[in-house]
């Protein structure tokens, strides 16, 4: 499987904008607007004997809007969390909360069985269990003695 390279630059970057917002507090053009900005779901890989496991968090995301596919060896997950239009009349003073389209990809190994990934949502937590294609154990061939 892929993993996903940590980018330790973006954080700093945006602690660098949220830094200038704070001590520029009389020009809120210079605000970090989060609901706007590209997101990416968290996620946990495990191997176990059987196969793979993936837990991605996606809090806020509907089922339906959820897509997973596999094809040729990449598993993809994408989607898409709606963003609250009710900022305006509650009186917010700021939303951090990601909103837009989201995807992540992942290069599966050749033991994986692509035919058999199943998928299913728990309390804002998207599982995929991805099983492992059975491995064939060698067979000892009895050598004979003329």
């Amino acid at each position: 499987m892929a993993i996903q390279r940590y980018r330790p630059l973006t954080l700093l970057d945006q602690l660098q904008r949220e830094m200038t917002s704070l001590f520029n507090a009389q020009s809120p053009a210079t605000e970090v607007n989060f609901s706007s900005e590209e997101w990416s779901p968290a996620v946990d890989i495990q191997e176990t004997d059987a196969g793979y496991v993936i837990h991605a968090d996606l809090p806020g995301v509907k089922s339906a809007d959820i897509e997973v596919t596999a094809e040729n060896g990449l598993l993809t997950i994408k989607g898409q969390r709606e963003s609250s239009k009710e900022e305006d009349k509650d009186n917010y003073k700021r939303i951090e909360r990601f909103s837009g389209s989201f995807m992540r990809r992942f290069t599966l190994p050749e033991t994986a069985d692509m035919d058999n990934i199943s998928a299913k949502t728990n309390d804002g937590v998207l599982e995929l269990v991805i099983p492992k294609i059975p491995q064939s154990q060698p067979r000892r061939i009895e050598v004979k003695v003329d």
